[in-house]
C-alpha cells in the first residue's frame, strides 16, 4: 500500500489563520495581540486608531505622510507616493472614519504641494499622484457635513493656489476639479 502525501500549501490564507485562532482561549488571544502590538509601531497605530486611544489617532499616519511626501533632503531621504498612500489605506482599514480619512487626504495634498514649493521638486508622477489625491479629497469632503467640509475645502484651495507654480498643468487640473466638486446646486 502506497501512502500519498497531501500537497503542501505554498501560501497560508486568512482561512488558515482563522482555523488556528478558533482554538485560542481568551488569554491566548490577548497574548497574541500583545505580541503583535509589541512587534511593530504600525500595529500599535492600527489598534490605537481602531479603539480610539490616545489624543490624536491621526498623528502616526500624518507622521508617515510627512516622512514620505516631505522628506529631509539633508538626510538623503527620498519620496514615496506608494508608502504615503499606504498610510491612508492603513487608517481606512483601522477605522474608516470619513472625516479622519478626508483629513489625511487633505494633509497628503498639503505635504506634497508644500514639498514641491519648498525645494522646487519637479516629478511628473508625483504631480499626477497629487492631482489624483486632490480629487479624492474633494470627493470625500463633499460627503461630510458643512462644518467639517468647509475648512477642508479652504485648505485644498490653498493647495490649488500653490500648485499653479508647478507647471505640468497641475494648477489647471486642480482649478477644474475644485469648480466641479464645489459647484452650488441651483
Amino acid at each position: 500500500m502506497q501512502v500519498t502525501k497531501r500537497p503542501l500549501k505554498l501560501q497560508a490564507t486568512w482561512s488558515d489563520v482563522k482555523d488556528k485562532l478558533a482554538a485560542f482561549d481568551r488569554a491566548a488571544l490577548l497574548d497574541l495581540l500583545h505580541h503583535l502590538y509589541a512587534a511593530h509601531k504600525d500595529n500599535q497605530a492600527f489598534l490605537h486608531a481602531r479603539f480610539g486611544l490616545g489624543e490624536d489617532v491621526l498623528e502616526p499616519y500624518k507622521k508617515t505622510l510627512a516622512r514620505w511626501l516631505w522628506p529631509d533632503a539633508f538626510r538623503n531621504q527620498d519620496t514615496s507616493v506608494f508608502k504615503a498612500k499606504q498610510a491612508i489605506s492603513h487608517y481606512k482599514r483601522a477605522v474608516g472614519d470619513p472625516a479622519g480619512l478626508t483629513e489625511l487626504m487633505v494633509f497628503y495634498c498639503e505635504q506634497a504641494a508644500g514639498y514641491c514649493q519648498d525645494i522646487g521638486y519637479q516629478e511628473e508622477g508625483f504631480f499626477d499622484a497629487l492631482v489624483r489625491m486632490f480629487e479624492q479629497a474633494l470627493k470625500s469632503a463633499k460627503t461630510l457635513p458643512a462644518e467639517g467640509r468647509d475648512s477642508l475645502i479652504v485648505r485644498l484651495d490653498r493647495v490649488r493656489e500653490i500648485s499653479h507654480a508647478f507647471g505640468y498643468g497641475v494648477g489647471d487640473a486642480m482649478d477644474f476639479l475644485l469648480s466641479k466638486f464645489t459647484r452650488r446646486s441651483a
